[in-house]
């Protein structure tokens, strides 16, 4: 009997009888699966000529036993196909398949592995790198955001505003009234999607984007530019096709989702991901906020939102007064990441200026602190866009020259995700929540750039504040545990500039110099 690797990936291939004009859309292929307590149904996908594939993880150890069935029936290919196969536990050191996929955690404040690990997001933009990357420039990419702690790797799956294809110049569709899918665009994405697994990160791909605010290009935009019922097909195609890998689902991408496009997104969430059990949120245009349409909704399990590429003063409201630092108590609750904080190297919005390693931090710090912290999305300029040499990203006129994405690799704001990973991760950062209260003058309310975000646990054992200038900081010892040590920390490299104890007694903390830092302060 075949063994498959708990949390791995079992893989069938089988032919059709016939040729079929357009197999996706004339023929629906079902396989069950069934081990003896649970049993599953997922959908098989067309792999080009008469060739179809099914893919699937299981989550259970024992023997699984497995069958096809056709709609229309009548094609021979099809009857009588099954198997078995013994799933048995992963022999592995790869933290995926040692743990399992992701969920949200029953507090539905984060995420964790099948096993119950916390998983604190750590994502990196790469919209166009799967499409536009030969094998070997992605490995080499892999290796630096896994070294540097990056575990989930956010991309476009289709042709979009910013490529009208793969680096071979396929789509990954043809035609928008009866759409005829393109396997090779699709195996060769395969390769890339596998490639992050095996990083031990998560793929998280935008199966439809649909920015609506560039006329001249959105026609490449899927959630533009077809009909709902062959959207459907298409993300329902992509679905079967990457769902037994290690994803968490962007629905859409870049829209403004509200009112009656709202409900058109809802609804092609629950046709188009009702198979599938892993994570699923939706990209919203910047400053929107889709919480409150989506969050009853049984395939949306977290809110992603983007505060996007302004510096000024309206934006640093926004994320530190405004929806993220808000919504977080309402019912249900979800996880809060940002998956598009502003872009190192990528020009604002408000003053045209360059952002840097600084503003970088500034958002991201600001964005898990806001509501209760899950995790955060990186994003550079040159990387997200894919580009060889510098240049203006295609529809993307305003953002500036972007460099070639072997230096954009380096860009010192990558290795800072790093070491806000590593601050977080050494605490117990799933207990915190925001307490606004902990600080008696709040700076950030006459001057939003100096905003000092505080969090603690429910018991006081532990609070981090992040300070966008240093300075000083005068603490409510009330809510803090007697005999607390705060350390104090530079964002920039992770280092530990100091280490004291808290007096209780009306502490006024003076950080040092005029620099972003981390005060960790813990029983």
């Amino acid at each position: 009997m075949n063994t498959v690797a708990l949390y791995t990936r079992f893989e069938a291939t089988f032919e059709s009888s016939r040729d079929y004009e357009n197999p996706v859309q004339d023929v629906s292929v079902e396989v069950e699966f069934e081990s003896a307590v649970v049993r599953s149904t997922t959908h098989a996908f067309w792999d080009g000529g008469r060739r179809w594939r099914v893919r699937f993880s299981p989550e259970m150890p024992g023997r699984w036993t497995w069958s096809v069935r056709c709609s229309p029936d009548g094609d021979s290919g099809f009857d009588g196909i099954g198997g078995t196969f013994e799933c048995v536990p992963a022999a592995s050191t790869n933290v995926l398949y040692e743990r399992g996929p992701l969920r949200v955690s029953d507090d539905n404040r984060h995420f964790v592995h099948a096993d119950g690990t916390p998983f604190f997001w750590l994502g990196d933009t790469a919209w166009n790198g799967p499409l536009k990357s030969n094998e070997a420039d992605w490995t080499t990419y892999l290796s630096d955001r896994s070294q540097k702690g990056f575990n989930v790797i956010q991309f476009v799956s289709t042709q979009w505003i910013s490529a009208a294809g793969d680096a071979e110049g396929r789509p990954a569709y043809l035609g928008r009234e009866h759409i005829r899918i393109e396997p090779a665009f699709f195996r060769r994405l395969d390769r890339r999607v596998d490639a992050i697994n095996a990083y031990g990160m998560v793929a998280a791909p935008v199966l439809a984007w649909a920015a609506g605010w560039n006329p001249d290009s959105c026609h490449l935009n899927p959630g533009n530019s077809l009909s709902d019922e062959q959207l459907e097909l298409l993300i329902r195609y992509m679905v079967a096709r990457y769902s037994a890998h290690h994803v968490v689902w962007i629905l859409a991408g870049d829209g403004i989702y509200e009112g009656a496009e709202a409900e058109r997104w809802r609804r092609i969430g629950r046709r188009a991901l009702s198979s599938s059990t892993r994570p699923a949120t939706i990209h919203p245009g910047g400053k929107i906020w889709s919480a409150p349409e989506f969050r009853m909704e049984p395939w949306f399990q977290f809110n992603g939102y983007q505060s996007g590429h302004w510096n000024d003063d309206d934006n640093f409201r926004w994320i530190n007064e405004g929806p993220p630092s808000l919504d977080w108590r309402t019912e249900p609750r979800c996880p809060h990441i940002n998956l598009e904080p502003c872009y190192e190297g990528h020009r604002a919005m408000a003053t045209g200026r360059v952002m840097d390693a600084g503003d970088v931090r500034r958002a991201a710090y600001w964005s898990l602190l806001a509501s209760p912290p899950a995790g955060v999305t990186y994003g550079a300029h040159g990387i997200w866009s894919w580009e060889s040499t510098p240049e203006l990203p295609m529809s993307h006129p305003n953002t500036g020259i972007a460099p070639a994405w072997r230096d954009a690799l380096n860009l010192p704001g990558s290795a800072c995700m790093g070491q806000l990973k590593a601050i977080f991760t050494s605490v117990d950062w799933p207990s915190l929540d925001p307490c606004p209260d902990l600080v008696m003058h709040q700076p950030g309310l006459q001057h939003p750039s100096l905003f000092i975000a505080p969090a603690r646990s429910g018991e006081g054992a532990l609070a981090v504040l992040y300070l966008p200038r240093g300075g000083v900081v005068e603490l409510r010892e009330e809510l803090l545990r007697p005999d607390m040590m705060v350390s104090c920390l530079d964002p920039s490299n992770g280092g530990l500039l100091w280490r004291r104890q808290l007096t209780g007694h009306g502490d006024l903390i003076e950080t040092g110099a005029d620099a972003d830092r981390v005060l960790v302060i813990k029983s």
